[in-house]
């Protein structure tokens, strides 16, 4: 008998909550994610940014480099305030790990004009994305989970429903990266 990925998911999450992750059932879409990755900045930091603070940050951060973007994520960072001050900053606790927030989401749905993305799950170290699953029965074969994931084209539309230029769209928003598909630029 085989596992439902729902089964298998909840499995996972509830391992995970052994390790001391944190479930965070409440973040199912961007603005929710984006809410919880500025109240941990925040708190992390000691600081508290204005709005265009906090997407001037956010657009920051996000880039398809995963050197550069590991690169950020353990090094002391800075950027100019609304005010002009500089504001230096951390987006992992390195020195004392054990204080950051180690957080599991899932079934995060983010969507934009050209595709509709459904994560299984996510980890969250201080409401930065840092790790994506996604999770499969055995029934499904390992290349076609693969494949789902390279096009992270919904299930409902995994048939070819798109149009081939939305379906390039959609391509590229992927290989930008997690972490600029989950923060994009508004705009």
């Amino acid at each position: 008998m085989t596992a439902t990925e729902t089964q298998i998911e909840q499995d996972l999450i509830a391992k995970l909550e052994e390790l001391k992750y944190t479930y965070r059932p409440d973040i199912r879409d961007r603005e929710a994610l984006e809410r919880n990755f500025r109240e941990k900045f925040e708190a992390l930091n000691r600081v508290k940014l204005t709005d265009s603070e906090f997407y001037r940050l956010r657009d920051g951060i996000v880039n398809a480099d995963v050197f550069t973007a590991a690169r950020h994520l353990r090094e002391k960072n800075g950027f100019e305030r609304d005010d002009g001050t500089p504001l230096y900053y951390t987006l992992v606790n390195i020195k004392d790990w054990c204080k950051n927030s180690f957080e599991v989401i899932n079934q995060l749905r983010i969507n934009t004009d050209y595709s509709h993305h459904r994560y299984d799950v996510i980890l969250l170290i201080n409401g930065v994305p840092v790790v994506q699953i996604e999770l499969k029965s055995l029934a499904i074969s390992p290349r076609r989970a693969m494949q789902q994931i390279q096009e992270d084209l919904p299930q409902e539309k995994a048939d070819n429903e798109q149009e081939p230029d939305k379906k390039k769209a959609a391509l590229k928003i992927h290989k930008k990266g997690l972490m600029q598909q989950l923060f994009p630029a508004m705009g």
